[in-house]
């Protein structure tokens, strides 16, 4: 499974998709919609200084109309930045206005986040419609992928992210050859040789710990290992006693390369595109094959819940919203959909969440099997035990 902060960024990128998505379809009376962006180390004083000038110069828009939207705008976001002594270490994304609904008349909308990662982008325009383009790098994968390029001259450890790769150390190595000069003994030189080589390998396996666990919650720091090399070393490192197994669960691809150091990297680069695109979809076949793993050995650690009878069938359903006693119509204090639901309140109940896509076959057949929602237990359950009774002492059937 992914690591719970791997999990983590996902939903926080499936909400900014749900965000943008809102944003872009709602649309305003005159230009009386803020979008504004502050990256991180920004100024409030700045932004209130230029919101104070925008408020100047507005005031002297000629339409009542157009003006008293605008300045109500502008006043907004200057009331929001109040809440903030500094902007937040990944930067602010504000959005406020007046918007018009569905039915035709005006809301006033006003968003506020940090967002889950730095957001490079300086923004401030007033429009009759959000601005969203620059949150779109919120959704750029930033994966960091960790290379070991080993051959028989030495050692290099690598990083790439997105197009940015990056040498994190390099050491040379002076090993014996195959066949040692005379006067000593064949045996006594093939011992010095292995020794030699076994230290290589424990030298190379302890600094991929170094660079590649993170000491502070002993996991990996990136979302996996692509070992390389023009000799055997790159097979004896993932398969030795020695190689972190933290690290080896990590290893996506090795991969034969014609040289050492840095142009073995990029060779190794470019031999390891296909899969890095992959990862994803990796990580999705992983997840949805542990899920089917424990429903065919009938552990009872699997639960499922089939999206339609939670959502369609129970809003259809007006029993759900009338007072059982008196059948009195009850108010509606909120709706949501279950999937937002699920993406705020998960951590409350100590759960992992994992968003999982139909793009790859195991998804696929998930999303039409099992409604799209399952769920991995942490203890055995005797699921039966909970369909003797339903609240209104009416007995659930198994349906086929």
């Amino acid at each position: 499974m992914a690591d719970s902060n791997e999990s983590d960024k996902n939903i926080e990128i499936w909400k900014i998709k749900k965000l943008i998505k809102a944003l872009e379809a709602a649309r305003g009376n005159g230009t009386s919609m803020i979008s504004l962006i502050m990256p991180p180390r920004d100024q409030i004083s700045r932004v209130t200084k230029m919101l104070g000038d925008e408020f100047g110069t507005a005031s002297n828009i000629k339409s009542r109309v157009n003006r008293q939207s605008v300045l109500g705008a502008i006043t907004s976001a200057q009331q929001r930045l109040k809440l903030y002594n500094k902007v937040p270490p990944n930067g602010l994304v504000l959005y406020t206005g007046t918007v018009v609904t569905e039915d035709g008349k005006e809301k006033k909308v006003t968003i506020d986040f940090e967002p889950f990662r730095p957001i490079n982008a300086s923004l401030y325009l007033c429009d009759n419609k959000f601005h969203t383009e620059a949150l779109n790098e919120l959704l750029e994968s930033d994966d960091k992928f960790g290379f070991i390029v080993m051959d028989g001259n030495g050692t290099l450890f690598g990083t790439l992210s997105g197009n940015t790769r990056e040498v994190l150390h390099k050491f040379t190595v002076d090993l014996p050859k195959k066949h040692g000069r005379g006067g000593q003994s064949a045996l006594r030189f093939a011992r010095l040789r292995m020794e030699k080589r076994h230290n290589y390998v424990r030298k190379t396996a302890e600094l991929a710990t170094q660079f590649f666990i993170n000491p502070a919650t002993s996991q990996p720091n990136v979302a996996g290992l692509i070992l390389a090399g023009s000799a055997d070393f790159k097979t004896e490192l993932s398969q030795s006693d020695m190689f972190d197994p933290r690290l080896a669960a990590k290893i996506l691809n090795v991969v034969d390369v014609s040289y050492g150091g840095e142009n073995g990297f990029n060779q190794a680069i470019e031999l390891s595109a296909e899969i890095l695109s992959n990862v994803k979809f990796i990580q999705e076949k992983k997840l949805i094959g542990k899920y089917f793993e424990e429903i065919s050995q009938d552990t009872g650690n699997t639960g499922e819940t089939v999206v339609k009878h939670l959502n369609k069938d129970q809003e259809a359903d007006e029993t759900n919203f009338r007072d059982s006693a008196t059948s009195a119509e009850l108010e509606t204090q909120d709706k949501m959909p279950l999937l937002e639901w699920f993406a705020n309140e998960y951590r409350r109940y100590g759960c992992s969440l994992e968003f999982v896509t139909n793009k790859s076959q195991e998804g696929s057949q998930f999303c039409r099997g099992f409604g799209g929602i399952g769920g991995i237990l942490r203890y055995q359950l005797d699921l039966r035990s909970f369909d003797e009774f339903s609240d209104d002492g009416e007995v659930y059937e198994d349906s086929d």
